[in-house]
């Protein structure tokens, strides 16, 4: 098991570079990369630098701070969705607060409005660090609460 931490199904974390704290995030080891729902996504272009905007979450969501993002720190990525359908995607790095440890995350934007959870968790970034069982739930938010 070589210190690999025990997950449940679903989970609440911190992203502190992005604002949001205790998201909701579903444990996807069907999807190869993170994801986090963005809006507003654009690739915008200033000073004669190329940089993205976005807004994280919509206004229906209870964490949504209205707040608009903008980054030169990222990239493009081709991902094929749930529906089996592939998209260009731009991805961004940034930070997850997990377990009470701080760790890198890729996370690429997309519309997950009618989704349930705001945030996926992939296998990129759940491989070599945890266990997946899905009878559990919030193991890392219990242990933020102690």
């Amino acid at each position: 098991m070589d210190n690999k931490i025990l997950i449940g199904r679903k989970d609440k974390a911190d992203f502190p570079e992005l604002s949001l704290n205790d998201i909701d995030i579903k444990i996807d080891s069907g999807a190869y990369t993170s994801s986090i729902h963005c809006t507003n996504i654009k690739e915008i272009e200033s000073n004669n630098e190329k940089k993205l905007k976005f807004t994280l979450l919509d206004p229906e969501h209870e964490h949504y701070n209205n707040k608009e993002f903008t980054t030169k720190n990222y990239t493009s990525k081709l991902v094929k969705s749930s529906n089996g359908i592939s998209e260009i995607r731009f991805m961004i790095n940034t930070t997850i607060i997990i377990f009470n440890k701080e760790l890198p995350i890729y996370l690429t934007l997309s519309e997950r409005k009618e989704m349930k959870f705001p945030v996926l968790l992939g296998r990129k970034f759940l491989n070599n660090k945890f266990i997946i069982d899905t009878t559990k739930t919030n193991l890392s938010y219990r242990l933020k609460t102690k």
